[in-house]
């Protein structure tokens, strides 16, 4: 057999199979444009483009897969927005100064003071000069209360570090109990006048200021005291400076010296705030000889 025939034959049998294939696409295409009513491919998408090409005027369909569903199609998501990245900043610098917070329950925490705390505070209740107890000695602590009116607030405190875990106790129980407060500002918001702050039955705990009519400092001035709805229960000084007179502070406020009666927010060794905080180691003014402070309770520390 001669070479030429030898390749003939070869190409022959290769060409078999594709002429084979050839036929099977002749048929494929003769079924395709009997099913589709004697329409072509090219036809069919020009008349329904909406299947053909998947456009829809539903908007969310339309959008591109990674729009919809960035982890299924593989693609980057979008883009963070500069507001997304301030608000992320944000929420870091809120954990970083939140860092040293201790939490005792929901809206009761305390917390070493903040830039922003100092700068409320500073040329007030704390002095810019003369004051004796540095920053680091005091916490300012978060609470929520009952106010006169049966509503929840929040209230704030700065005292010493060493009483805080207790005052969070407190205030908590307090709340619980639904013992009524009417107001918990720092006294900075009364420009650090305690007898505006008493007036306004504020209840408050650190200023760094001397004892009422004395050159002594208060234990206020050390974060050490807390007074407690100072204007039903005031401050009694019996025979003062021996005038023979009694003074009683704030004014306006005579009425409720007379501890014989009976009348609403009153301490007395049957109140739950007395109880409170005489089970934490606090002394009550309202048990002092010469005076009655029935607000007042104070600590000494170690």
């Amino acid at each position: 057999m001669s070479q030429n025939k030898k390749n003939k034959e070869i190409l022959l049998k290769a060409a078999k199979p594709f002429g084979v294939l050839l036929v099977f696409i002749m048929i494929c295409a003769f079924l395709a444009q009997y099913l589709t009513g004697s329409e072509t491919l090219q036809d069919y998408a020009e008349n329904n483009p909406d299947l053909a090409y998947g456009s829809s005027s539903d908007e969310t369909s339309a959008r591109p897969p990674a729009y919809n569903n960035p982890e299924e199609s593989g693609s980057d998501p979008p883009d963070i927005t500069a507001a997304d990245s301030v608000e992320s900043e944000e929420e870091d610098i809120e954990m970083i100064i939140n860092s040293e917070r201790t939490t005792y329950q929901d809206g009761f925490y305390y917390e070493p003071l903040s830039d922003t705390v100092k700068q409320r505070i500073t040329g007030i209740s704390y002095p810019e000069e003369g004051c004796t107890v540095p920053y680091e000695d005091l916490n300012y602590v978060g609470l929520l209360y009952v106010d006169f009116n049966g509503e929840t607030q929040n209230g704030e405190l700065i005292c010493h570090k060493k009483i805080a875990p207790g005052i969070v106790e407190i205030f908590y129980e307090l709340y619980k109990n639904d013992y009524r407060l009417e107001r918990v500002r720092l006294i900075d918001e009364y420009n650090g006048d305690d007898t505006s702050s008493m007036l306004d039955n504020n209840t408050s705990c650190f200023n760094y200021r001397v004892v009422d009519g004395t050159t002594s400092l208060s234990k206020h001035a050390y974060g050490c005291a807390i007074d407690i709805n100072p204007f039903y229960n005031p401050y009694v000084v019996f025979n003062k400076d021996g005038s023979g007179e009694t003074y009683i502070s704030p004014k306006g406020s005579e009425i409720y010296a007379d501890r014989s009666q009976d009348f609403p927010y009153k301490i007395d060794e049957n109140d739950l705030c007395y109880k409170l905080f005489i089970s934490h180691g606090f002394t009550w003014g309202g048990n002092w000889n010469s005076s009655k402070d029935y607000q007042h309770f104070q600590i000494v520390l170690d």
